[in-house]
């Protein structure tokens, strides 16, 4: 049942977020025939609380009006990765999820949820910005920091922003079906499903720790990514032993070298699709995956999508699209 909605706020929210979910459950779209739902934002601490970008909020309501919702929605807010939250607002979460109600997070609104242990034994997601941190904080959590969200009924968390919608509307289908969250998304205007998940936005700079043995071979590696490349090959460079190179390149770097001559090539093909007019199989041919069907195998295991599809999201505007 997907009827009555409360959103939780604690001082710092994030105003974009909590918009979300005013605009996903609070607008009333009943003149297309679409639900409308009981909804109100609800402060779990005193106000004025403290919003983004410095604007002061009230509500109407406080915790007491959680005890009634089917939903209690807990957006993003500033430095929720460090601070604590009210003892009350996490017993409420608690208690909402033992009557059957569902709890949902935007961004680093799932550390709120963390605090109140519903992460525990659970998968979940937050921005990929916090998903170490929430793993550190939560070590009984299973954090996923590739997808956009994660459905753990009835905890459901979700990666950024946009995430945020992509899981509102999930829960949207899942519980009034399809036709109603696509009319939702339609006059929102935004996708009633993104392809891919989280993966494809993650900043994945090149490493460059501290490499004593193996580091000149890591600046060979990185200029001939192009070239078929074996460890025998990399170990001779090294004037290693191909066994005693695996090694040293583990200690190192933290991976394989296979597994970091992907990492790399991933990375390449990912730089050629936004700022060049290169076909696909000419980018697989640059970054030594050969075609573009290995191209296409590789980006979905790293990425979540393909490499046309990547390069609709992120590609630079004015420019030719090639296939």
């Amino acid at each position: 049942m997907l009827e009555n909605v409360a959103v939780a706020l604690v001082d710092g929210v994030h105003t974009f977020e909590l918009g979300v979910l005013c605009e996903v459950f609070g607008v009333d779209r009943s003149d297309q025939g679409l639900p409308v739902y009981d909804f109100a934002v609800c402060a779990a601490e005193p106000s004025p609380l403290r919003g983004q970008g410095g604007m002061a909020m009230t509500t109407r309501h406080g915790l007491e009006r959680l005890a009634e919702a089917d939903l209690i929605a807990v957006p993003a807010g500033q430095v929720y990765e460090r601070r604590e939250f009210p003892a009350a607002l996490l017993d409420e979460l608690c208690r909402a999820v033992d009557r059957g109600a569902r709890v949902l997070s935007v961004c680093s609104g799932s550390f709120v949820l963390g605090a109140a242990g519903l992460l525990d034994g659970r998968r979940c997601t937050t921005h990929w910005r916090h998903s170490d941190e929430l793993a550190r904080r939560f070590p009984q959590a299973w954090v996923q920091p590739d997808v956009l969200y994660v459905d753990e009924d009835p905890v459901i968390t979700s990666a950024g922003t946009a995430a945020g919608i992509d899981a509102c509307l999930h829960l949207v289908r899942k519980e009034q079906g399809s036709e109603v969250a696509n009319a939702i998304a339609r006059r929102m205007v935004v996708p009633p499903h993104r392809d891919g998940g989280q993966a494809q936005y993650i900043d994945r700079p090149l490493p460059h720790g501290p490499c004593d043995t193996v580091g000149s071979v890591l600046e060979w590696m990185e200029r001939h990514l192009d070239e078929e490349i074996t460890v025998e090959d990399l170990a001779a460079r090294a004037l290693m032993s191909p066994r005693t190179f695996a090694r040293r390149f583990l200690q190192e770097t933290g991976t394989t070298p296979y597994r970091w001559l992907l990492g790399q090539r991933v990375l390449l093909a990912q730089r050629l699709l936004e700022g060049t007019d290169e076909t696909v199989d000419a980018v697989a041919a640059e970054v030594g995956f050969g075609n573009a069907a290995a191209l296409r195998h590789h980006f979905l295991r790293s990425l979540g999508t393909t490499p046309n599809a990547y390069r609709r999201t992120f590609r630079g505007p004015g420019r030719e699209r090639i296939a």
